[in-house]
């Protein structure tokens, strides 16, 4: 993994405007056009197959490419910068690889996150491990590999001093921090609020002089970390939060007398505009507000590790679907598709902080032109809220038709939520180039016998009738 500042590519400036033009919201949209019809023509999506998500591998790397030029533009030359791609985001092998190719390393959040990681060839230090509930097996694990740990309270700084006090790690090992800024407009995703359930919470009585101290007292711990929100968060706000660390930063190595705390992770959490097909606010703008507003954590004393996630991937996967049947009730038409709540779960459940685009496709996967109607764009699942959206204007759908929700590359249908066993769908990248529109499977669609496997049917036995 390269983690060197900007002297590496001295060629930049046709090399970000190629890049700015493959991530424009005009470019993309036609990308997706293409794919969609290809996926009806070639039968990624079919009365057999009626759901399926589609990743814009072009777009993928060039979003991978912009957030490094960012950073490398505000940095100085041979600054050590790791972004490490938040594996929950979208938690598919392939992908990780695409990113590891691109540069991209992985922040993990859980045993199964680091086993995706791992399976993706990402190196132990291009892999970062957050949590608030490490178990010892899971933090061993880690500091056996070398893998950088952010540890998220004084219980789990206790325990990581045990554990190397048994074991020597070459882990870097960093405390993660709370700056209780206040949240943004979605209240769940909002970590950095004065009760958040992440970090040490510095405005807490005692709480900053404990953390000052932990670091005294411990002259390997050599990061900190702090991640003020997700969607909803204001730019601002968030550098805010970013400013903060870096003071407490400044404040640790005084005390210190030395430049102990060397790195600086300064979490993900980039808001992606679900309004339209453009990319705002861009990682380049984040990078440049920061370098502002935060000179001294940018002049080179400092590395960087970044964890952006649905920043980098959303816009680039959109959620195709047939339309089953169409219908009426109390006058309004309804579309009932295969696209709900088991592809979409945040939407569906909070469709006031989640809202998402829908695009209308014919039969042959044609943009659908005509007049629009208010419509309601329906899923498969068995309870009335089942709904992408409601009285949504749109050319009028008819069975066969097909509905895409768009910017869902990330948090959507790679987290799949088994309601009526619905099956998980096909995941599929593709590449357009000069019309000729190429898949390759990023996961396949499940079966009914893995279903049936995963819920216990995979023995013969009957083992709870001779309990």
């Amino acid at each position: 993994m390269d983690h060197t500042g900007p002297g590496e590519h001295t060629e930049r400036p046709e090399h970000e405007n190629e890049t700015l033009d493959l991530r424009s919201g005009a470019a993309a949209a036609g990308r997706r056009d293409l794919a969609v019809r290809a996926a009806v023509e070639q039968g990624i999506v079919s009365p057999a197959a009626p759901v399926a998500g589609l990743l814009d591998i072009t777009g993928i790397r060039a979003s991978a490419a912009a957030l490094r030029s960012a950073f490398e533009a505000v940095v100085p030359e041979g600054t050590p910068v790791l972004h490490a791609f938040a594996v929950k985001a979208t938690p598919l092998v392939p992908v990780l690889r695409l990113l590891r190719s691109a540069g991209i390393g992985a922040e993990v959040a859980s045993p199964g996150e680091l086993a995706i990681a791992r399976a993706a060839g990402i190196a132990p230090c291009d892999t970062v491990l957050d949590s608030p509930a490490k178990t010892p097996a899971e933090l061993r694990q880690a500091l056996a590999l070398g893998i950088a740990v952010n540890a998220d309270n004084p219980q789990e700084l206790a325990r990581v001093d045990a554990l190397i006090q048994s074991a020597p790690t070459s882990s870097p090992i960093g405390l993660r921090v709370n700056p209780q800024i206040g949240g943004g407009s979605i209240g769940a995703l909002s970590t950095a609020t004065a009760t958040s359930k992440f970090g040490v919470p510095l405005r807490d009585e005692g709480a900053r002089e404990w953390v000052v101290q932990a670091y005294l007292d411990r002259p390997w711990l050599t990061r900190l970390h702090a991640h003020s929100g997700s969607q909803g968060m204001p730019l601002e706000k968030m550098v805010r939060g970013v400013g903060a660390t870096y003071e407490l930063a400044e404040e640790i190595n005084e005390r210190a007398g030395r430049r102990q705390i060397d790195t600086v992770d300064i979490g993900g959490g980039l808001a992606v505009n679900f309004g339209s097909d453009e990319e705002t606010p861009t990682h380049a703008q984040y990078a440049r507000r920061l370098k502002a507003r935060v000179p001294g954590l940018l002049d080179g004393r400092y590395g960087l590790v970044t964890e952006f996630g649905r920043s980098l991937l959303a816009k680039h996967g959109t959620l195709l679907a047939r339309v089953e049947y169409t219908k009426k009730a109390g006058g309004r038409p309804i579309a009932v598709t295969h696209a709900g709540v088991q592809v979409a779960t945040r939407t569906v459940y909070a469709p006031a902080s989640w809202p998402l685009r829908i695009a209308a496709y014919d039969t042959e996967g044609r943009p659908k032109g005509g007049s629009t109607v208010g419509q309601d764009i329906a899923g498969p699942a068995c309870f009335a809220g089942d709904l992408l959206a409601e009285n949504r204007p749109l050319p009028r759908l008819g069975p066969g038709d097909h509905i895409a929700a768009l910017d869902t590359g990330a948090y959507y249908f790679a987290q799949h939520y088994s309601y009526n066993s619905l099956v998980r769908p096909g995941i599929h990248g593709f590449t357009a180039n000069d019309g000729e529109v190429r898949f390759a499977a990023a996961r396949e669609p499940q079966t009914l016998d893995e279903i049936v496997a995963e819920s216990g049917g995979g023995s013969e036995r009957d083992a709870l009738r001779y309990l």
